[in-house]
């Protein structure tokens, strides 16, 4: 068997035409055709009514949070198990994370956690839906509602995600989402901001151009961010979109296989497959050993590499993070659930482009390192 790495995304649909309407009409830059059309494409998909595209992920996240006018010192509680793009967007604007641990079961932010760390400078709830669960979002928006709180959604992994038959991308005042080669949208890098407020979609518009004044370019009042998406990257989104439910409909095939062949393993546990409120969409498939294994996720990974399996493990929580330590942030606090499954979690080859002789040779080579055949 070749090398199956972990990633590798479907572009089957018309990539290459709106690539090649691209360079043939020579419109590539941010200014092009396609970058609106993406934007008004996925802000119908998930039910609202701005889109804001913008280069990755990682600026969507910073630019949502530019645009709700948070003071320093403003406190953002947000899981601590999550990407460092989410603490890093409140940080450089000065503001404080306040985090929570993640639940046993989806790995989802806590929301019973949620009101204990609501203080008189708490401004917003940043949720982030991991893996391929939402996080709660009716506990969410009432705490938000009672405490007079903003929701910033990071639905950058939940595309097509459904809480309660409501789009994941649409809850809340902001939410972002990414366009990275492993999303069910890809643009190869890119983002995009979704609101129905108007206000804080044309705030993001002139945060991610440089901040020009209107009535004259070059000229600038305060310092915005060169965050635009090209032409060429929105093009490749605008074909993507075409095919997300295609895209949603492989990946909960791969999730069904996936557990069918792995549902008996006795040494880690496998991703809910739905909750009260949410089917899993498995955006990426996952494992996390149990705690009496003598094994951990780097030691599994490891093993699968030597089979040519591509894995990738857990985000490593936020109050763990060197960076945020040095700067003195999170000293003595400890989230024991982020922790173990930081710890004890990884996932498996997800992407779009995995067929079903692959499934089941990453299935068996699971079952030769746990010792189960």
């Amino acid at each position: 068997m070749d090398y199956i790495p972990v990633n590798t995304p479907l572009l089957d649909g018309n990539e290459k035409k709106y690539l090649c309407e691209c360079i043939d009409t020579g419109w590539i830059s941010s200014e092009g055709p396609f970058v609106k059309q993406l934007e008004d494409g996925m802000a119908n998909y998930v039910g609202r009514k701005y889109g804001v595209a913008v280069c990755n992920g990682t600026a969507a996240l910073e630019i949502a949070v530019a645009s709700l006018s948070l003071e320093k010192g403003d406190e953002v509680i947000m899981p601590t198990f999550t990407i460092i793009s989410c603490a890093a967007a409140l940080v450089r604007l000065g503001l404080k994370p306040v985090l929570v641990d993640a639940c046993h079961d989806t790995w989802n932010m806590d929301v019973e956690q949620i009101e204990s760390k609501i203080t008189s400078k708490t401004k917003a709830i940043m949720v982030v839906h991991i893996y391929g669960l939402p996080v709660d979002m009716d506990a969410v928006l009432d705490i938000a509602d009672r405490h007079g709180l903003l929701v910033i959604e990071d639905a950058a992994e939940a595309h097509g995600l459904s809480y309660r038959d409501k789009m994941c991308g649409s809850f809340g005042d902001i939410s972002i989402m990414s366009f990275y080669p492993n999303k069910h949208v890809t643009t190869g890098e890119g983002g995009m901001i979704l609101t129905d407020n108007k206000k804080f979609a044309d705030r993001c518009k002139t945060l991610r151009n440089l901040c020009f004044k209107p009535e004259r370019r070059f000229v600038h009042d305060e310092l915005g961010y060169n965050y635009r998406l090209s032409n060429i990257q929105a093009a490749v989104g605008v074909a993507q979109l075409e095919k997300i439910e295609e895209h949603i409909k492989k990946k909960y095939w791969i999730g069904k296989l996936y557990t069918d062949l792995l549902k008996n393993g006795d040494q880690y546990d496998i991703p809910v497959a739905k909750t009260d409120y949410a089917q899993n969409i498995y955006w990426v498939f996952s494992l996390v050993i149990h705690e009496d294994v003598d094994m951990d996720a780097a030691e599994a990974m490891k093993r699968l590499a030597e089979y040519k399996v591509g894995c990738r493990p857990f985000f490593y929580p936020m109050h763990l993070q060197p960076v945020f330590r040095n700067m003195g942030l999170f000293i003595g606090e400890t989230y024991p659930v982020a922790e173990r499954i930081a710890d004890k979690g990884f996932y498996i080859p997800s992407g779009l482009a995995l067929q079903e002789n692959e499934i089941q040779y990453v299935s068996e080579c699971i079952a030769r390192i746990f010792g189960e055949n």
